[in-house]
């Protein structure tokens, strides 16, 4: 099972409930090509093919042009990817949990690499935000498509 770093400088956690189906909440969070259209932060997403693992998808966010692989694939529950961009080492994992009628989002994301040691504290709430946004666009995307 792939995970985040560990050792990593930069280690952010965090988790959100949402009020839609997981088939829902699953289709929304891995459709790529759409992020654009719910996440603001995202300017473009491109799949090179079919998700699964050892797939690439290409996106820019934040000013950083990204090749992320997806490292596992587990449909309605998991998926990981990773990648470097302009010299941090980024793994995403991804987890989705009905309970009820409610989905449980959980997202993990480790960062390593030169930039990050460098600035550890402030890389690590910019990536904080970054996913606080992520989750609450989301959860609002999800909700509006339930």
């Amino acid at each position: 099972m792939a995970t985040i770093d560990e050792t990593a400088p930069v280690i952010v956690r965090l988790s959100t409930t949402i009020d839609a189906p997981l088939a829902t909440v699953w289709d929304v969070h891995t459709d790529i090509a759409a992020w654009p259209a719910w996440n603001a932060d995202v300017d473009r997403a491109a799949p090179d093919g079919p998700l699964a693992p050892g797939s690439t998808f290409r996106w820019r966010t934040h000013g950083l042009d990204i090749a992320s692989t997806v490292l596992e694939l587990t449909p309605g529950e998991r998926i990981v990817w990773g990648g470097p961009a302009n010299g941090i080492d980024g793994i995403h994992v991804w987890t989705f949990e009905q309970d009820g009628d409610h989905v449980t989002v959980r997202t993990e994301e480790s960062w390593g690499g030169a930039p990050v040691e460098a600035a550890a504290d402030q890389l690590r709430n910019a990536l904080h935000d970054s996913l606080v946004d992520w989750l609450s666009r989301l959860k609002a995307r999800a909700e509006q498509s339930a």
